[in-house]
């Protein structure tokens, strides 16, 4: 059961919806905030973007005119050489004026890719903002380092980094059908492949192999990579693989997973959205002329 080497098959043309390469951070990040910069207003996992016919995230001028309170802000890199900042906004007096509220999942289709993804990381940032105010290990205030994206304890020196969760995602291929499983959290009749979450002390290839064991009972080989994913929901890192399937029979653990079956093309479910990596999984192999 083990893993061979990536054949150029099996590597998806996958852009990475959420990956925010259109910012570049510049570091030390300004000593005052640009009176040109933009700002993306974030209010818990979602943000304000513009109403009509070609809606944006971004904002220009003060974004304290739109909050009650005060503002978590963190700066997220230049786009276009335009310095951007992302204010979390706890309790907003109103709606701005001509925005409008939407969840980050809620705007797949609604803006370019691009901003997308840049909305998803501010409300990332924020969310690690809020959430590392006080020092994990001794409780003191921590204050935002400059000359990195990071926090540091203002008492014993602590340093705390934004947190990514690694996962795994794999599609499992057995001749002309792969195996897709439905989690009770999916809307009614849809599947998806395995994924899940690497643990302390495993390997990638590991987590893998584990994961698709503990849901469905199967045993794979040829574990090939086939691309990644940054997963704002909150903070998890997608790394997705293909592999063959190698033996057993398939038993759903009913707690994960409730129901797993082999779907050839002409007989799949109700897949995910086409702005996740599971998608983009099974979209490749869709668009292979035969099995490999």
């Amino acid at each position: 059961m083990g893993s061979s080497k990536v054949h150029k098959d099996d590597l998806m043309d996958h852009n990475g919806i959420f990956s925010a390469d259109t910012l570049t951070a510049r570091f030390p990040e300004p000593d005052s905030i640009p009176s040109d910069a933009c700002w993306i207003l974030v209010k818990d996992a979602g943000v304000y973007i513009t109403a009509g016919p070609v809606p944006t995230i971004f904002v220009s001028g003060p974004p304290e005119a739109h909050a009650r309170s005060g503002l978590l802000i963190q700066y997220l890199g230049h786009h276009e050489d335009i310095p951007c900042y992302a204010a979390g906004i706890a309790e907003p007096a109103r709606a701005p004026e001509g925005m409008e509220y939407a969840g980050v999942r809620e705007l797949f289709g609604k803006i370019p890719d691009g901003e997308l993804a840049i909305a998803s990381f501010a409300a990332r940032m924020i969310l690690f903002d809020r959430n590392t105010r006080f020092c994990g290990r001794c409780g003191a205030p921590t204050r935002q380092l400059r000359t990195e994206r990071a926090k540091l304890c203002s008492d014993c020196n602590l340093i705390t980094y934004p947190r990514i969760s690694p996962a795994i995602i794999v599609l499992v291929q057995n001749g002309d059908r792969i195996l897709l499983a439905r989690s009770p959290r999916f809307p009614p009749g849809q599947y998806s492949v395995i994924a899940g979450f690497v643990e302390s002390g495993e390997n990638i290839e590991h987590a893998v192999r584990r994961e698709v064991r503990e849901e469905t009972g199967v045993e794979i080989t040829n574990i090939r990579y086939s691309g990644s994913e940054p997963w704002p929901f909150p903070d998890s890192l997608m790394i997705g693989f293909t592999a063959d399937y190698a033996g057993g029979e398939i038993r759903i653990d009913n707690n994960e997973i409730v129901s797993a079956d082999w779907f050839d093309r002409d007989h799949l479910p109700l897949l995910p959205s086409k702005m996740s990596i599971s998608r983009a999984l099974i979209d490749q192999w869709i668009a292979r002329d035969s099995p490999r």
